[in-house]
């Protein structure tokens, strides 16, 4: 499993007149070769204004865009992934509003997103001061769909069913 922090990546505000001049950046080549390395994906998605983050939707359009070798819609680092859907927000809500719009992005570049996810509300409560989960029952379902994740990519005939 391999951790990702955005905060790791440059990656430029999404401009493809940028892209016109200079091609995809090395950020966005890394982010890329990160995700085409990995067959599942595990997001976990704060909720902004009841949406997804600018930050995530900057990384996936970016990473949409092709490398000069492919296909213009080949989507290479997102087709045949699985994903899993995690969130958490202040409200009661948990993030749900938001995973609605990940869901939709993420299928529509060619993710498999499994139908179950998890939101943690009250997020302001629900976690101790290291980030680690206060509710044993909550910290069970995340690692329920984490292992559902697993399940799923090593048995490809399970992917419509879940």
């Amino acid at each position: 499993m391999t951790f990702l922090d955005f905060r790791d990546y440059a990656i430029p505000l999404f401009d493809e007149d940028l892209e016109a001049q200079s091609g995809l950046p090395e950020s966005v080549l890394q982010f890329k070769s990160l995700l085409k390395s990995h067959q599942r994906l595990l997001l976990a998605c704060p909720e902004y204004n009841g949406s997804i983050t600018p930050l995530l939707k900057n990384a996936l359009d970016w990473a949409s865009r092709p490398e000069p070798s492919e296909h213009p819609m080949a989507l290479s680092c997102f087709k045949g992934k699985i994903a899993a859907l995690l969130a958490t927000s202040p409200g009661r809500g948990g993030g749900a509003r938001g995973l609605g719009h990940v869901r939709d992005i993420l299928e529509m570049l060619g993710v498999t997103v499994l139908t179950d996810q998890v939101v943690i509300p009250s997020a302001s409560h629900a976690f101790d001061d290291d980030g680690n989960l206060l509710d044993q029952q909550q910290h069970q379902t995340v690692d329920a769909i984490a292992q559902q994740l697993v399940a799923v990519v090593a048995q490809p005939h399970l992917r419509y069913y879940q």
